[in-house]
């Protein structure tokens, strides 16, 4: 049942697809990855530097010169090429459930028996996926999180089915990229620290959009209290802007609680392609955003 881990493919090379295909370059493993976009990649790449350039935290990707481990992820044209050989496949799509079942009905029929389906979903659990696939006792949740900025642990939790030997196969390939697992024993939205990021987010963004407190004094608020080189609407900008907003929307439709509706502010930026980091506009302008200036905190 388990599987000896060589071979990892990524589908969707967005912001934090592409970083955990470089990671997984980094630390020896033969990387293909795919994405709809042929150029996501790149961008996504970009931000990646423009973030470790504004960043005070070391990234976990290691040594000084990971970037020539860039080169060795191989992008293919489809996802069956990408998903060949493959032993671990990663999906990290847009945070849509439909989409995301659709790809794993897909990866079903073209990755090998043997290869643990993954998704990176920052909030919706495998049990909602599974059903699209012939093989739900290999699939699971991987859940990474910003590894430009250091932040080197992975949620993981499995689904209805999944066996115990695939979330220990898992961990120990979790640990082998550098990364912490944190299990998740029981099924819950936004899975572990997400789940705690996710309550300072929601009051971050009513904080705002109500006009209580600017946004940046928030992060500023954040910065000191932490230590931080970044507060939560930085974060936000650095997530994009758009994910944030269907982060929200998919806790909205679990709860239908008007508590956890996104503010219309944040759909108004999202609407004009303000969206963060990867747009050179969102709550700050980049490249130079003004947290990263050092009279921020003065």
């Amino acid at each position: 049942m388990g599987t000896n881990i060589q071979k990892v493919a990524v589908i969707g090379t967005g912001f934090l697809g592409t970083q955990i295909a470089i990671l997984s370059a980094c630390f020896g493993y033969t990387v293909s990855a795919y994405d709809i976009d042929d150029r996501s990649f790149n961008r996504a790449l970009q931000n990646i530097k423009g973030l470790i350039k504004i960043s005070k935290r070391k990234p976990t990707f290691p040594g000084d010169d990971w970037e020539k481990n860039v080169t060795k992820v191989r992008l293919c044209k489809d996802p069956e090429e990408a998903v060949q050989g493959a032993d671990l496949v990663i999906e990290a799509a847009p945070e849509n459930l439909e989409l995301k079942r659709k790809i794993f009905e897909e990866l079903d029929d073209r990755a090998p028996q043997r290869a643990l389906l993954a998704t990176n979903s920052s909030s919706i659990p495998i049990s909602r996926i599974e059903s699209v696939t012939d093989k739900p006792e290999r699939c699971l949740n991987l859940h990474f999180y910003n590894l430009a900025t250091g932040v080197n642990m992975v949620d993981i939790l499995g689904g209805r089915r999944t066996a115990t030997e695939i979330i220990e196969t898992a961990k120990a390939w979790v640990r082998s990229v550098g990364c912490v697992p944190l299990t998740v024993k029981k099924e819950i939205l936004g899975f572990c620290f997400n789940r705690i990021w996710r309550t300072v987010k929601r009051e971050a963004l009513h904080m705002w959009a109500g006009g209580f407190v600017d946004f940046q004094d928030i992060d500023r608020a954040w910065m000191i209290a932490h230590e931080t080189p970044q507060g939560p609407f930085a974060l936000m900008d650095s997530i994009g802007l758009d994910v944030v907003y269907d982060i929200e929307m998919i806790y909205y439709n679990e709860s239908k609680d008007s508590r956890d509706y996104p503010p219309e502010a944040l759909k108004t930026m999202v609407d004009r392609k303000e969206l963060g980091m990867k747009t050179g506009k969102g709550f700050y302008i980049y490249p130079d955003p003004a947290y990263s200036k050092p009279d921020f905190l003065k």
